[in-house]
């Protein structure tokens, strides 16, 4: 008998999602509330290796909050900077004990890196898209390496670039999961309330949105929740999250394009 046909190896480099994916979820899940589309997410198991990206913020609760309901083994990640205020830090201890949050984890920014570019600690003076960019986007990354899939707290109503946000979609791969993303600060208060959750020390205070302690100011009545990050500089966003891809129109779905997957 001849020798069995040899096996080729190949390496499998197709992306975890897709956008027909991230369109097929939106469908299925639209209407479907944020704590039983979570619930059954998790239940599934089509996530991959998945974890909540939180900044411990001002809003941050109701999302920690409605993922340890749903499943408190899910991984939690923070990107501690290093230039955070001491109130966000204890404020992040606070809600993983009354959350019950099993898998709390820190990423933080690598030290030789923060020693050849930012030596002094006054990038975020003068170049903060460099500063975020190796304080915030370059640890998040290897954070983000092992996961197939990511939970991300955005919201569309916190200023206009978010506008038009999907509950899911696909970045570079993975899949970005925004269960908040329909959400007005009036559905948060009255989640806040309802569940009686601790709010952010800073809040009272004036700071909606709560960041770097350099780069974070206080917001003044009639603003966006998000113009007191990096007042005076023509940035709105830390470099994690990217474009939003709007959700198609019907026209764009008459072909099914948006059927269930899973």
């Amino acid at each position: 008998m001849g020798e069995p046909a040899r096996k080729i190896d190949i390496i499998d480099a197709r992306p975890d999602f897709t956008q027909e994916d991230a369109d097929a979820l939106n469908a299925r899940f639209e209407g479907v509330h944020a704590s039983d589309m979570l619930k059954t997410l998790f239940e599934e198991g089509n996530l991959g290796e998945v974890a909540v990206v939180s900044s411990f913020g001002t809003e941050s609760a109701v999302l920690l909050d409605l993922v340890a309901k749903a499943d408190p083994s899910i991984p939690v990640t923070f990107v501690d900077t290093l230039r955070m205020f001491p109130e966000t830090l204890e404020y992040r201890e606070t809600l993983i004990k009354t959350l019950g949050i099993q898998n709390a984890n820190v990423v933080k920014p690598d030290p030789v890196v923060l020693a050849a570019k930012d030596g002094n600690e006054l990038r975020w003076s003068f170049d903060p898209d460099g500063c975020c960019e190796i304080r915030k986007v370059e640890p998040l990354a290897r954070a983000k390496a092992k996961l197939n899939s990511w939970i991300s707290g955005r919201k569309a109503f916190q200023s206009a670039t978010r506008q038009n946000l999907p509950r899911f979609e696909v970045e570079d791969g993975r899949l970005k999961i925004n269960p908040l993303g329909d959400w007005v600060k009036e559905d948060l208060d009255a989640y806040f309330e309802e569940h009686d959750l601790p709010r952010h020390p800073l809040e009272a205070q004036g700071y909606l949105s709560v960041g770097c302690a350099p780069c974070t100011s206080k917001v003044k009545p009639g603003e966006d929740p998000r113009a007191g990050r990096w007042r005076g500089w023509d940035k709105t966003e830390c470099g994690i999250h990217e474009d939003v891809t709007p959700l198609p129109s019907a026209d764009e779905d008459e072909n099914s394009a948006n059927d269930p997957i899973f």
